[in-house]
């Protein structure tokens, strides 16, 4: 109890929530991978779709630029196929910064990782 509510006073203190000060830093890419798949929440009214996104990370764990869409694959007309883009999009700037561990970031900073998202949500 006490630790949770000194996560929670500092957390107040330096603007971060207690989940943000609370969570591991991630260690590997299967880690990162797991982390933005968990931020996915595929638009509801698609049937079937995936995207694949291309992003790279700055060593602070935000992004460089926007993720760029380099697959799309979704059942549907051009306005369903963009809100699908727009979703996984939208998912992995939502779930930025991530808390890397050094020595990951530092290996990892300015490469080009590929995402795939899809939906229905894959476990």
């Amino acid at each position: 109890m006490k630790i949770a509510c000194g996560i929670a006073l500092a957390a107040l203190i330096i603007g971060q929530s207690a989940e943000e000060l609370a969570a591991e830093p991630l260690n590997t890419m299967d880690d990162v991978g797991s982390a933005l798949q968990n931020c996915w929440d595929p638009p509801s009214g698609t049937a079937k779709g995936s995207v694949t996104l291309q992003f790279s990370f700055k060593r602070d764990g935000s992004l460089i630029g926007l993720p760029k869409a380099t697959s799309i694959r979704v059942d549907g007309n051009a306005d369903q196929r963009k809100q699908f883009v727009q979703a996984a999009t939208d998912a992995v700037q939502k779930c930025v910064p991530l808390a890397l561990a050094p020595k990951l970031a530092d290996g990892m900073a300015g490469t080009v990782f590929t995402l795939q998202l899809a939906s229905p949500k894959q476990k």
